[in-house]
């Protein structure tokens, strides 16, 4: 797997160079977000593990350009910064992951190997869970081998929330998600689609409530 690593300080790079080599990847570092845009324009890399504070256009800019341009790659936001309106922000524009500086080898290499994966299954149009399956192209959802019925708004909510499975996503975000001339798409229309779906996937998997920032579905396993 070959990754590309977007951080400015010396220092901090080369430490991460060595925990990921040491972890089997190939990374590829350059300094600055312009320099990283045209390497991910013009090549083929399975993660962006970009820095927010760099010279120039920070990294959350560089974001927000990647999606403008259609690149879809996992983006794992490294910040020195820990506010929740930081977080929030990097969700908001398209960054799949973040963590916090200081921060462990071992932990940056696990959140690599979760994004590649989920990234891996959504492109392949299923994603599996280990008590859930869902079928992304053909809108099916199982849940312990049995298929389980879903009205269109529910998967809507479904797909936005198991696409980003473990992260936050925005209420507005489902609220855009569901929203049409003929339906009410306000926060207590998506709390009440959100029950419905809850009850459906049982104890399959969490969608738990983060009041202020959104919701997070959560995988449920088994011993």
């Amino acid at each position: 797997m070959r990754l590309l690593l977007v951080e400015d300080d010396d220092i901090v790079a080369d430490a991460i160079l060595r925990g990921l080599t040491a972890a089997s990847y190939a990374v590829h570092r350059v300094s600055s977000a312009e320099t990283a845009l045209a390497a991910l324009l013009n090549e083929e890399f399975a993660l962006a593990i970009i820095d927010v504070g760099l010279p120039g256009a920070d990294g959350l800019t560089l974001v927000r350009r990647l999606r403008t341009a259609g690149k879809m790659l996992p983006t794992l936001i490294l910040t020195a910064r820990c506010t929740l309106a930081d977080k929030v922000k990097a969700l908001d524009l398209g960054a799949d992951d973040f963590l916090s500086k200081p921060f462990e080898a071992a932990e940056l290499a696990a959140r690599c190997r979760a994004l590649m994966r989920r990234s891996s299954g959504a492109l392949n149009g299923t994603i599996k869970l280990q008590r859930m399956s869902v079928d992304l192209l053909g809108k099916r959802l199982w849940v312990d081998d049995g298929e389980v019925e879903l009205t269109a708004r529910e998967w809507l909510l479904l797909e936005c929330l198991v696409r980003r499975i473990n992260l936050i996503v925005p209420k507005e975000k489902l609220q855009q998600a569901v929203a049409s001339p003929d339906h009410d798409a306000s926060a207590n229309a998506v709390e009440v689609h959100i029950s419905r779906l809850r009850t459906k996937l049982g104890n399959a998997a969490i969608i738990r409530s983060l009041r202020g920032l959104g919701y997070r579905l959560e995988e449920v396993r088994t011993a």
